[in-house]
């Protein structure tokens, strides 16, 4: 996320032979994760916790276990390959710094969104997955068809995220938590709860439109107008991932349910 905000002011470097140091940052970051992976075999996960609005229960929790380290792993392991294969690709380009701006931005995202321990902090990030998308997308901003496959998704997904966070806000408001930690605990008071219905309802639909499930998969086809290091990396690696992501959190608080397998 630092990187994103400094090569706004140097991205001058990324246009020289220099620029591509700049693919090393995920490669570092998938090292880093990769030292935790025999730790987490034994079954131990990491949390840490950050003040952020305490008096309404909503924190900076991350928290990093098989699941999240998993898609860590996904994440800054096939980035470190799509930024050195943009590094060639778009060799010369006039906005190469603000495409990799916008690519830290996005990986900064989806890192947020796997780690993040808290319901509120998890649509903080979902949706910055949506908007570093739109930029990404829409890259291309003089074609016509660009902008508007941008739009379109954001669109979709934006309207996804709508529903999530209804979704989120009421199981907040029946736990009386908002810690992802917590809520496990409280699965039953969650499902035995008159809206469950309408909450599993709510989360299943902001993660098909994000993984752009039936009947919302006509956005993805058209984000393909996006340079191919972006399709490569957003629309079969990681971002179309997230749905499944949030499923898999989210089993363990709805999943023990006849109602989930139905769905």
């Amino acid at each position: 996320l630092i990187t994103s905000s400094l090569i706004i002011p140097f991205g001058k470097v990324l246009k020289t032979k220099w620029g591509i140091i700049l693919a090393f940052i995920p490669l570092l970051l998938f090292l880093y994760y990769l030292q935790y992976l025999p730790l987490v075999n034994w079954g131990k996960s990491y949390i840490q916790h950050i003040d952020w609005i305490p008096s309404l229960g909503i924190n900076f929790d991350f928290k990093l276990d098989g699941l999240s380290l998993l898609f860590c792993l996904l994440i800054t392991g096939i980035g470190s390959c799509i930024f050195f294969y943009a590094q060639s690709y778009l060799k010369g380009h006039p906005y190469i710094d603000r495409f990799f701006a916008y690519l830290c931005l996005f990986m900064s995202a989806m890192l947020g969104l796997v780690l993040a321990d808290n319901i509120f902090l998890l649509f903080t990030f979902w949706e910055l997955t949506s908007i570093s998308s739109f930029f990404l997308i829409g890259f291309n901003n003089e074609n016509a068809i660009s902008r508007k496959s941008a739009l379109t998704a954001l669109s979709v997904t934006g309207l996804g995220g709508f529903f999530l966070l209804a979704g989120l806000v009421l199981i907040g408001n029946i736990a009386q938590t908002y810690s992802i930690s917590e809520l496990v605990s409280k699965a039953d008071l969650i499902q035995n709860h008159q809206l469950f219905p309408l909450i599993l309802g709510l989360v299943i639909l902001g993660a098909m439109t994000k993984s752009a499930q039936f009947p919302f998969h006509f956005w993805l086809p058209g984000a393909m107008k996006a340079p191919t290091p972006v399709s490569a990396y957003l629309h079969s690696a990681t971002m179309v991932k997230a749905g499944i992501y949030l499923l898999a959190r989210f089993f363990p608080i709805l999943g023990d349910n006849p109602n989930w397998f139905y769905s």
